[in-house]
């Protein structure tokens, strides 16, 4: 059982930075594939990156060269570094896990097991 909690979201400027956090609770956190995706206003929840145990990384198209995913599996806790941020990233961001896979394509929402309750990030024009 692993338990989420993210922190981070806000209000920012386009054009600006935010750095969300995951940690996460339980046993064996270096075990799980971590994701973040998000749920913009009035639409389906959207794959966002995943990061591996070993630290491997795959992004969604529309994120690659502006969000950054790390995780510290000493510290139970995967990031998300946001530049260059626009207002079509305003969304609620929410952290995911699931027991192994690799970070090798994009992940379904039902993909995972587990889920924080997310944050929201709103961008300003």
């Amino acid at each position: 059982q692993v338990q989420l909690v993210e922190s981070g979201g806000g209000l920012v400027q386009a054009g600006g930075s935010l750095r969300l956090s995951c940690a996460a609770s339980g046993r064996m956190f270096g075990a799980y594939i971590m994701g973040w995706l998000r749920q913009p206003p009035g639409k389906e929840r959207e794959f966002v990156g995943v990061i591996s145990w070993s630290g491997g990384i795959y992004y969604a198209d529309f994120v690659k060269g502006r969000f950054i995913m790390s995780r510290d599996n000493f510290k139970n806790t995967v990031y998300l570094q946001m530049n260059s941020l626009k207002p079509e990233d305003t969304a609620v961001y929410y952290c995911a896990a699931t027991y192994g896979g690799a970070a090798e394509r994009e992940w379904g929402p039902k993909e995972f097991a587990y889920w924080g309750q997310g944050t929201h990030v709103t961008v300003s024009s």
